[in-house]
């Protein structure tokens, strides 16, 4: 019986990794790519909580009811936990046999400190190490559990780094219960908080990247686009976006060595999440399970343009426990924020890499995470799997997104997905067959889009729809609604339709409750 190894990184841009043209050093996920497939157009739900529920249960995030995150809405909004009748991957495969494990981030819970229907432990899995809520301190996490009681790693151990404890707990299942006669098959969901921020990282995968990015943004985004077209996963001829036009050319940049440091950090992140994978893969090799492990990783949205601190510091730092104290373990000031007398890296600080730098994430699309324009929603998807049959070295340029993950896996294992299920299996595809067209659709905080073929209309809310054709556009530079009105106008209705069929709530109506409530219509966002 086939294991299932699903790996999610956090905030992770379409280009970042090296089988995706990334500069970042990924020899695990490398080994991966080549021997497996790699997705060119496959996409998530353009944040974090919306793609959780829907990479776990195979419907769309308004169907689960995480429309934005894990807040509470006001009456008539999303309940922002996950409902209890979307019955999740970990709780399919624990009632067929297989042994449902899980070591990471879970963001699917309203309640992040007492143990409720919606943690992992109630959802299925049978152990759990983790955090419930969203982001935190790599070297101090809140919300840290071990099944459902509080972990004090991080306490004991002052060479605590969270990255690292994800990838050791999953190293420490495979190897002690799986391989034997006797074992049970597993499903391991590994889900990194890497490379969310705040940038912090260890100082020898910091040093490694010294220097990287000193040829600045506007030169690492034409290299990457480069190596996008060599590596068959973007077509020749393939535009780059221009830089956001809120960013200066990198030659007019003051402090490049602070800027060239922030995504030095960002990169170190990264470099240590494919370490710990590799930890895994090593793993299932040693216990002999590696050739009859399902393997997909990927991202939950696009890079993310964040800037520290989010909204007003009181409000930011009232989310974060590690914050209110002020401090680090050791008694050192922390400094939040995005300046340069602020160097990022170690425990005392509190940043992320901006708008500059996720434009360089999301090479060679434009906008971010939250968007639902191609940098906010594309990832890098890589399948590994020798026994089923997953052709090695492939790009596989049929779309999808992330309801189809839970019907690959049922495929991949043989049980039949119950008849809610919004997406269809990528088997056909990964072993070399056509893989059938079906529409893609989202939103996201009024963000909007449906694609179906090469055509996409999409809305950066509260903007008008705009209609691209990815064939020859996937930057989306070109706006042919007024060339199309017809194609525009059926493509609305499918996506109208769409909507009301899984319950998307307007997001006027959204917006207008928060301010009935004597709360900024921002805040719905929040």
């Amino acid at each position: 019986m086939t294991n299932v190894l699903l790996i999610l990184a956090d905030d992770l841009g379409y280009s970042d990794v090296a089988p995706f043209g990334g500069e970042i050093e990924t020899p695990a996920l490398d080994a991966l790519a080549t021997d497996g497939a790699r997705f060119s157009q496959f996409y998530n739900t353009a944040r974090c909580s919306p793609s959780r529920a829907s990479l776990l249960t195979g419907l769309h995030p308004h169907q689960t009811g995480i429309g934005v995150l894990t807040r509470p809405d006001l009456a008539h909004g999303y309940p922002g936990d996950l409902d209890p009748d979307s019955a999740t991957l970990a709780e399919i495969l624990h009632g067929a046999g297989w042994q449902t494990w899980m070591a990471g981030k879970w963001h699917l819970s309203s309640t992040t400190h007492t143990p409720t229907g919606s943690w992992p432990t109630r959802r299925g899995f049978d152990r759990f190490f983790g955090t419930i809520r969203g982001c935190s301190s790599y070297f101090e996490p809140q919300t840290l559990f071990r099944d459902e009681a509080p972990a004090h790693d991080a306490i004991d151990d002052p060479d605590f780094y969270y990255t690292d404890a994800i990838s050791d707990e999953a190293v420490r299942w495979v190897s002690d219960n799986g391989g034997t006669a006797d074992a049970a098959p597993f499903f391991l969901y590994v889900a990194y908080t890497a490379p969310h921020w705040p940038l912090h990282a260890r100082a020898e995968d910091i040093e490694r990247y010294a220097g990287t990015y000193l040829p600045g943004w506007d030169s690492l985004r034409a290299q990457r686009l480069g190596r996008l077209v060599e590596k068959g996963i973007l077509p020749a001829g393939t535009s780059l976006s221009p830089r956001d036009p809120s960013q200066p050319e990198w030659d007019d940049v003051d402090d490049k060595e602070w800027q060239a440091s922030r995504m030095a950090v960002y990169a170190a992140q990264v470099d240590r999440m494919d370490q710990g994978i590799g930890r895994i893969i090593a793993a299932l090799k040693e216990t002999g399970q590696y050739d009859d492990t399902l393997i997909m990783f990927l991202s939950d949205n696009g890079g993310s343009s964040e800037e520290l601190p989010i909204g007003d510091w009181e409000s930011f730092r009232r989310k974060d426990e590690v914050l209110q104290k002020d401090a680090t373990r050791s008694g050192q000031p922390i400094r939040v924020g995005n300046t340069p007398d602020i160097v990022p890296g170690d425990e005392a600080t509190y940043s992320s890499y901006g708008i500059p730098w996720a434009n360089l994430s999301n090479t060679p699309f434009r906008r971010y995470k939250r968007w639902v324009h191609e940098g906010g929603i594309s990832t890098p998807l890589i399948v590994h799997w020798t026994d089923g049959g997953v052709r090695a070295n492939q790009v596989i340029h049929a779309s999808g997104q992330l309801v189809d993950v839970l019907p690959t896996v049922l495929d991949a294992v043989g049980i039949e997905g119950h008849p809610g299920l919004q997406g269809r299996s990528l088997l056909p595809a990964l072993r070399g067959d056509e893989l059938r067209d079906e529409p893609l659709f989202w939103e996201h905080v009024g963000n909007a889009a449906i694609r179906e073929g090469d055509w996409k209309l999409v809305r950066a809310y509260p903007a008008d729809w705009e209609l691209y054709n990815l064939r020859s556009d996937r930057a989306e530079l070109h706006d042919r609604r007024d060339e199309h009105p017809e194609i525009a106008r059926t493509l609305e209705d499918k996506w109208r339709s769409w909507a009301d069929a899984v319950g998307v709530i307007p997001w006027d109506d959204m917006a207008e409750r928060y301010v009935l409530a004597g709360l900024s219509a921002a805040a719905a966002e929040e």
